[in-house]
């Protein structure tokens, strides 16, 4: 009998760095969990610095103690490493992150709703723990570990076969909402990918016909419960989720039920 369950909660206090795992977490009235995102990196043009536009991303090891508001940086391979206080040392921290990516970088806060891709669904995204290991056997020499670091979902559900998060979306204009413990969420879509899964999250090293693999595969195993309509390509992985204004407050925790 499948028992879906809540077994890992991850954000991601300053996007594109590394994300942080919690036994717990509190959802915001935006619908976004509590300090997913709460920090982002913008050029001068107002763009992102992210894993899409900058492979340096990757090379930045990332800490962030939330009490403490304090982000620790490590050059991945080196012993070039620092700490900053995000608001006392913002400054010191912005020229560190400039001298680093080789153009002028600030670093923006939004405590409502963090920096979301997509503001439309701007709730976690839920991928299960059988997906990830299903996706890491379609590429020799990458482990789950390294899977989970590529696609970066909030929330992994175990306790299900692969792919079973593609029943937490039905046909476009409609809503399907389902339960993680007391949190009540609706599905929006599966997640259209990136180039960021093609590399190696430490390296930054492409991964060989990453995209071309995954999208014959996706498409080989496409559960019989997915709608292929919301499919318009097969390089999409994990669901994208809106939390209604009335769930704010509400606190997920591991072991919490799945209920659709």
């Amino acid at each position: 009998m499948i028992q879906p369950y809540l077994a890992r909660i991850s954000i991601f206090p300053v996007k594109s760095l590394d994300g942080t795992a919690l036994i717990k977490v509190s959802v915001l009235e935006s619908g976004a969990l509590q300090h997913d995102r709460e920090y982002a990196l913008f050029d001068q043009k107002g763009r992102f610095v992210n894993g899409k536009r900058n492979a340096k991303v990757h090379l930045l090891r990332s800490q962030f103690d939330v009490d403490c508001q304090q982000l620790s940086l490590q050059i991945q391979g080196t012993n070039n490493s620092v700490k900053f206080h995000l608001n006392k040392e913002r400054p010191e921290l912005e020229a560190w992150l400039s001298d680093y990516f080789g153009l002028p970088v600030n670093i923006k806060q939004n405590k409502l709703m963090g920096f979301p891709d997509d503001t439309n669904a701007s709730g976690p995204t839920i991928i299960s723990t059988a997906t990830l290991a299903e996706v890491a056997s379609w590429f020799p020499g990458v482990s789950i570990e390294e899977m989970r670091d590529r696609m970066r979902a909030n929330l992994e559900i175990d306790g299900v076969p692969p792919f079973w998060e593609d029943r937490l979306f039905t046909q476009a204009g409609d809503s399907l909402q389902f339960k993680i413990g007391e949190v009540v969420f609706t599905g929006i879509n599966p997640c259209a990918r990136c180039v960021v899964p093609t590399r190696d999250s430490k390296t930054a090293t492409a991964t060989e016909n990453f995209q071309k693999t995954f999208v014959a595969k996706r498409k080989e195993t496409l559960p019989n419960w997915a709608i292929s309509e919301r499919f318009d390509h097969f390089y999409r992985l994990s669901v994208n989720t809106k939390v209604p204004a009335s769930e704010v407050g509400k606190v997920l925790q591991i072991g919490d039920p799945i209920v659709i």
